[in-house]
This record gives C-alpha cells, structure tokens and sequence, in this order.
C-alpha cells in the first residue's frame, strides 16, 4: 500500500502543475503522479520517422509525461479567445493571472535548459480585415511559439525539478479504479497489486483518459454535459502559400460559415514547416501535426487542420463513438492507417494513387495510404471541407491547389465535461484539470488550471507576487 496526501492521475501539463504548485505551496504534502505512458525520454513513435503507425498500445505520441502535448507543436497561447473555456468558467481576469503565472514559470524552465524563451508573435489587425472581406473571421491572440523540440526539453526540466521537489512519479501504470473508502480514496492499478490511498484525487487524463473519466462520473452518479466533436482532415502544402500570416502571427486560427449547409468549420493547429504525425487514440489512427523551433529540422512545408464542429442533439449521446468510427473507417480502407489524398483528384472524384502522389510537387511528411476520401467523410463533412478550403484560397491564393494533400482523419473528441463547483471539484476531495475536464483544449489553459485547482487543495488564497517569485 502507498499512503499519499494527493494522487494525480495524468502526467500531462495540467498534472505536472498541479503538483507543483502543491510541493511550493507545502513541500511536506506528499504527491504521487501516476501515468499510464512511459517517461519523457522513452517515448518512441516509429510514425516520426517516416513510418507508418505501429500500434502501440500506449501511443508514445498521446500519452506518457509532459502528455499530448509534449509532442505538439508548442504553441502557447497568451489569452482565453480560444482554447478552452477556462475564461468563462474563472472569469476573464482570474483566468488571465493563472495562464501568465504559467508563463513565468515556463521561462524559469526554459532557461534552466539554456534554450531562449522565444518571443511573442502579435495579433495583426490587417490579417484580420482581411479575412472579413472574405467572409472569414481570423481568431488571432498573442502566442509563443516554443516548438515540439524546445517545448520538450522545457518539459524535461519541468518534470526533473519536480523529482528533485520529492513528487512521486509512476509511469507505464494504469489506473483501474478510484472507489471511496469512508474520508479516503482507493486507487487501483492494473499492472501491479500495489494499491494507492489518498484524501485527495486529480484527474488529470486528458482527452485520452476521457472515457475513464466517464466511467468515474457514472459509477458514482455525477451528472456530466456531452461536448461537441470535429471532423476533418490534416492539410499539408507548400510553407510559402501561407507566410504573410505565419511570419506576422504565426498561427492562424480562421473561421469559416460554410455556403451550402451554413455550418461553422474551423482552421487551427498551423505548423509552419511542419510535419504531419500519426496518433494512435484507443487503437483508431488520426492525423495531426507539429514542427520544430530548430531550423534544421524545418521542411518546405507547413499543414493544418480543417474541422466541421457537430453538435448531436437527444436522443443520441454518444458523439465520440460517432467520430471514432469515422477515422476507424479510414483507418479499414488505408490498411490501418490514415489516408491521404490530393485536393485536385477529390474534387475530381477520383482516388489518389501512389504514381500520381509520387508526382505530386507537394512531398507528404507522413507515409499514409493513398486512397480515396470521399469513401470515409460524410457528404455534409466532404462539403464543409472543400469550400472551406476555397474560401481559404481567397486569403492565401494557392490553398486550394490540386497538389494540396488532405489526411484523413482528424478527430477531435472533446471530453465529457462533468458537473462541477467552482473549485473544478466534482465530488468531496476529487478535482478535474486539463484537457480531460471538458473545459480546456491546450496548453496554457491546461496548465492554469492545475495551478488554480492546486491552490483550492491547499486551501491558499492567491494575493500577490511572492508566489510569483516561489515560483522560481
């Protein structure tokens, strides 16, 4: 038996802030971190190498510490406009004093890696009018942008100093069970018959930890609210067709109302001179993308995705199910990987095939099966896509090419957000952060909100900077 005063279950940003917020705030507190994927350093994806996806079955991409977004593109947003919804829950200004509370933290980090802490790429009203006068709205805020490669060796030191603090850290183990035991809680693990007790419990899960989650809610009767899910495609094309808005705002995250059926689709997660990367979420294989701050290791390319937002009403409830087997299908079709095509043969309507792909000038970054989308995508989903991408042709000429690349698919399943308190508590002593909350979508949200919620545990009012300054 481990006897711990707070059990974290997640090893992604969210739980490692909460932990240490809680060892600055009490060193004496006693804090286990349990993660079901591998250590930083031994996460492995043959897919970032050129390969197709090896079903793992822990994807080192999706999970293990520092968590999705160890390997993402490391992009930190400086503001609540997207993200989450951390800004309606704490209010704007709370929410605002936590995110850069992390900010200042992150920079310690950074340097203790000798690497710069990069500098903040503004928003720009000219992009923005821009897009207005093509029926676009561009969701621009102030951003980092650290880099997959920086933003791991940040996590590294993160994760070091946090061993160094006492926090106790377990990985490649699994929660099975969370029941409560008179004023304490059991936590239960697959892989060993070594059991935790605690008085207090954080979910810190993530999106892929969600179904979990879930299953914690039903047992014990707490209401929880179905988010929405998107569904789309990863889109890869030349880096320069979208310089004038990376080079002055990095990201840009557009809006789009699409002609036909009115929908509302999104731009997001721009990585320029990126690559496109393989997830393995729950055995499904999805497409998503990140890029380096090393020049060295930037390609011709850039790539984002495009996503239609589905918001399912009763009876039906299971809107993750729904997207999960979409991406299962192509998943069938592309011999158990994601699928990519030209624009110029969807549109066509016809399927890409490896002699056309190898002609293409736009060189795929992931080794995907060359197939046929309009097999997988709904009718409604297909057409959202394609005139989003013609609307985004008019802001950055040269998107809608024939020889973009679209993988499909992309998935985002937005976690089961439970009923909570202010203290993001669902029930005596058990908190919700990060992404697994349903309330947050990256980074810094995340982050802020273990912050917040480590606070609450410790019963600490927030009042000036010399918390700031423990901080370091």
């Amino acid at each position: 038996m481990t006897e711990v005063d707070i059990a974290i279950i997640g090893g992604g940003i969210g739980g490692l802030m909460t932990a240490h917020r809680i060892k600055k705030l009490d060193p004496n507190k006693k804090v286990l971190i349990i993660e079901k994927g591998k250590t930083i350093e031994n996460r492995k994806c043959a897919a970032q190498n050129g390969k197709p996806c090896a079903h793992c079955d822990v994807c080192g991409i999706t999970s293990g510490y520092a968590g999705a977004g160890a390997f993402s593109d490391g992009k930190f947003n400086l503001g609540t406009a997207y993200g989450g919804t951390l800004g309606d829950e704490l209010g704007e200004d709370i929410a605002m004093k936590y995110i850069m509370e992390v900010d200042r933290i992150l920079s310690v980090y950074s340097s203790n890696q000798h690497d710069n802490y990069p500098e903040i790429y503004k928003s720009n009203k000219d992009l923005k009018l821009k897009c207005l006068q093509n029926n676009l709205q561009l969701l621009d805020m102030d951003v980092r942008h650290l880099g997959t490669d920086r933003n791991l060796r940040l996590m590294q030191s993160l994760i070091k100093h946090l061993n160094d603090m006492g926090v106790i850290m377990w990985d490649r183990t699994e929660v099975s069970k969370v029941k409560k035991v008179g004023s304490e809680y059991i936590i239960e693990c697959n892989n060993t018959s070594d059991y935790v007790t605690t008085s207090n419990v954080v979910f810190a899960v993530g999106r892929g930890g969600s179904k979990f989650l879930t299953s914690f809610c039903k047992a014990n009767n707490i209401p929880m609210h179905s988010n929405a899910v998107d569904i789309g495609v990863r889109v890869e094309m030349k880096d320069a067709i979208w310089n004038e808005f990376s080079s002055k705002i990095y990201e840009p995250k557009i809006l789009c109302k699409t002609r036909t059926f009115e929908d509302k689709t999104r731009m997001f997660c721009f990585n320029k001179g990126g690559i496109v990367s393989a997830e393995n979420n729950n055995s499904v294989i999805t497409a998503n993308g990140h890029s380096y701050s090393d020049d060295a290791k930037k390609t011709d390319n850039c790539n984002f995705a495009i996503l239609t937002s589905i918001n399912f009403t009763e009876p039906f409830n299971q809107p993750t199910v729904y997207a999960e087997s979409i991406s299962y299908l192509a998943n069938i079709i592309g011999a158990g990987n994601v699928i990519v095509q030209r624009f110029g043969d969807l549109v066509r309507g016809r399927r890409t095939n490896e002699h056309r792909l190898s002609q293409n000038t736009v060189k795929p970054t992931l080794k995907a099966t060359a197939g046929d989308l309009s097999l997988v995508l709904p009718h409604r989903i297909l057409t959202d896509i394609i005139e989003t991408i013609y609307a985004l042709d008019n802001v950055a000429p040269g998107t809608a090419n024939d020889d973009t690349l679209l993988y499909g698919c992309e998935s985002k399943y937005y976690s089961v957000k439970p009923q909570m308190d202010s203290s993001f508590s669902i029930m005596p002593n058990v908190y919700v952060v990060g992404d697994g909350s349903g309330v947050c979508r990256g980074l810094s949200q995340s982050a802020a909100m273990g912050l917040y919620v480590a606070e609450k545990i410790c019963n600490f009012k927030n009042n000036s900077e010399k918390l700031l300054d423990k901080s370091k």
